[in-house]
């Protein structure tokens, strides 16, 4: 049960993290995980190596996709010898975004800091 209770805290620290972080930013971070992995990357990226390198389920790596496309901060493009592969890059503005967050603007949680 301590563990239940411990996994409870870190949630509730998260969760207050990220409404702090959606707040100032206006992204969630799902949003900002999938612009980080395509700024690492320095190339474009199918939703499976997305998905991949962020962790979450393809379904909900395709919802987070279309929430930040739909903010101008990435866009797609079919695959140049595979017309059924859709590949996706960062716009300038998402390059801009990027820029901007910086984690010093939220306060994270004494909880999590030693994470950081």
């Amino acid at each position: 049960m301590k563990t239940i209770c411990l996994m409870r805290d870190i949630f509730k620290a998260l969760s207050g993290f990220e409404a702090q972080f959606e707040e100032i930013y206006g992204l969630t971070l799902n949003e900002a995980m999938i612009l980080c992995a395509l700024q690492e990357a320095r190339e474009e990226m199918t939703s499976t190596a997305l998905s991949s390198r962020t962790g979450m389920a393809p379904s909900h790596t395709s919802k987070v996709i279309r929430a930040v496309e739909e903010k101008g901060l990435l866009e797609r493009s079919l695959g140049k010898t595979d017309k059924r592969l859709m590949y996706f890059k960062l716009t300038p503005d998402g390059r801009k975004k990027l820029e901007e967050v910086n984690l010093e603007k939220v306060e994270v949680p004494e909880m999590l800091k030693p994470l950081l």
